[in-house]
């Protein structure tokens, strides 16, 4: 393989057209080669250069093809991975990895047997807030951590479209959705818990799946992360609530990346990922005399470049890949309970 990874999709939906094609394409490491598209050809007014596969197949039997992305349906992910590491392709797996540890375990191992690479895409430690809530955790201000709130709250009554998303199959549900997202980031900051607890709930007019959930995590030293999702909230509040011996943290979600790549804006163009300023956090802290000091925090920059710079580095030069298998299986266990 030469150093430029080329790289198919195994499509071009909202996935693909927003979370990894701009930073496939604008990223000197990768060749956007292909991208599956079953029925609507639309990829190629976006790349001219690229190729628009007809299926899967067709895809994984070009052999100039070094990683498949897959970006497909919760429910297929398995079998994918599955046929694109026997095809002796590199694959980076859209959340959620797989539906269980099992299949997770049986992708890995398989990885290794074959000599390639089974890398996670979680873009969302590369989220300007959650840069933010890092970066205060790890200054020590707020002493010693009580309890972390992590949310990630939407209104969406209906019933949604995509039948992945609201059927009785694999990896189901809003807990398979955005429980990666919110598990990875506590994960990402504190580790594997020691216990955990989950409640699902389904409350829109005919769901078949879970559209709140509510899980618990317990660390040594006391620490309780309490992660919660909900698809009926009409008055979005904080998405990050810490509190410590020392003071507090609070900060919305204001992350701008998905909405700027909707609009067509490339990473690469200037102001990208870069907040609005009145979303700033707020971290309180208590004086020596019981008093309180508020200081502003103004948010990192977000750049899901990152994680590509990431998967370009473990493939081209074998460093350590951020997301670790053991981060996703802890995140499995969970999920699969």
């Amino acid at each position: 393989m030469n150093n430029k990874i080329n790289t198919g999709l195994l499509a071009y939906g909202m996935s693909g057209k927003v979370f990894h094609a701009p930073f496939i394409s604008t990223h000197q490491g990768f060749n956007l080669k292909g991208i599956v598209e079953r029925n609507h050809k639309s990829a190629q007014k976006d790349y001219p250069e690229i190729i628009s596969y007809n299926s899967v197949d067709e895809l994984l039997k070009d052999d100039s093809i070094d990683l498949v992305i897959i970006n497909s349906p919760n429910n297929t992910h398995f079998e994918y991975a599955k046929q694109a590491l026997r095809a002796g392709k590199h694959i980076l797996v859209e959340k959620p990895f797989t539906a269980t540890t099992v299949q997770a375990k049986e992708i890995f191992a398989l990885a290794k047997s074959v000599g390639k690479k089974a890398l996670v895409y979680q873009n969302r430690r590369y989220d300007s807030g959650f840069n933010a809530v890092k970066k205060v955790i790890n200054s020590g201000k707020l002493g010693k951590l009580v309890e972390v709130h992590f949310r990630y709250d939407r209104y969406r009554n209906e019933i949604s479209p995509k039948s992945f998303k609201e059927e009785l199959v694999e990896a189901t549900g809003l807990q398979y959705d955005l429980g990666p997202h919110l598990l990875d980031q506590a994960i990402a900051l504190f580790g594997k818990p020691i216990k955990f607890n989950k409640i699902l709930s389904k409350n829109r007019l005919n769901t078949k799946v879970d559209d709140y959930f509510a899980i618990q995590l317990t660390y040594p030293n006391e620490l309780n992360v309490f992660l919660t999702a909900s698809m009926l909230v009409a008055d979005i509040n904080n998405a990050f609530v810490i509190n410590g011996m020392l003071g507090s943290f609070t900060k919305n979600h204001a992350d701008v990346q998905e909405a700027q790549l909707l609009k067509g804006m490339k990473p690469t163009d200037e102001g990208y990922g870069i907040e609005n300023s009145a979303d700033a956090g707020q971290l309180t802290l208590v004086t020596d005399n019981g008093g309180r000091v508020v200081e502003i925090v103004a948010s990192e920059k977000g750049d899901y470049a990152g994680i590509f710079e990431a998967i370009y580095q473990n493939i081209n030069h074998n460093v350590p890949y951020p997301i670790t298998e053991n981060d996703i299986l802890a995140q499995l266990e969970i999920l699969e309970s």
